[in-house]
């Protein structure tokens, strides 16, 4: 019988592989352009060109990113933005799961507890 590689050493695992493995070359073939407020105030025309050629730019204020600039039509609008939800709500899930992991996870019976305040202060709210 032979075995895929999902099967020899489990699928979650191979699916972790996988995109680790899609995210590292994405992410190298990935050419950020940074501008300064200041610069994007003087040459927004210039920027706009740069823009549909390059398809993101990162604005900085006093060094620090601030924004994120991506070309976009409006085929792809909604789908762009769906995609930056589930990123920002994917980036939220992980810290809340480093945080929990750092203070200790809850057993069982706390997190029923927990259940049952909240539901409580639900009840309290109506």
């Amino acid at each position: 019988m032979n075995l895929s590689l999902g099967d020899k050493i489990g699928r979650p695992v191979c699916l972790t592989i996988i995109y680790t493995i899609v995210y590292t070359v994405a992410t190298r073939m990935v050419k950020m352009d940074f501008l300064s407020v200041r610069e994007f105030r003087a040459s927004s025309r210039n920027i706009w060109r740069k823009l549909s050629e390059d398809g993101k730019m990162v604005i900085t204020n006093n060094g620090k990113p601030t924004a994120l600039l991506l070309d976009i039509s409006n085929d792809d609008l909604e789908e762009t933005l769906l995609t930056l939800r589930q990123a920002r709500a994917m980036r939220l899930f992980n810290s809340l799961r480093a945080d929990a992991e750092r203070r200790g996870f809850l057993s069982e019976k706390e997190i029923e507890a927990e259940i049952r305040a909240a539901r409580a202060e639900m009840k309290t709210r109506k």
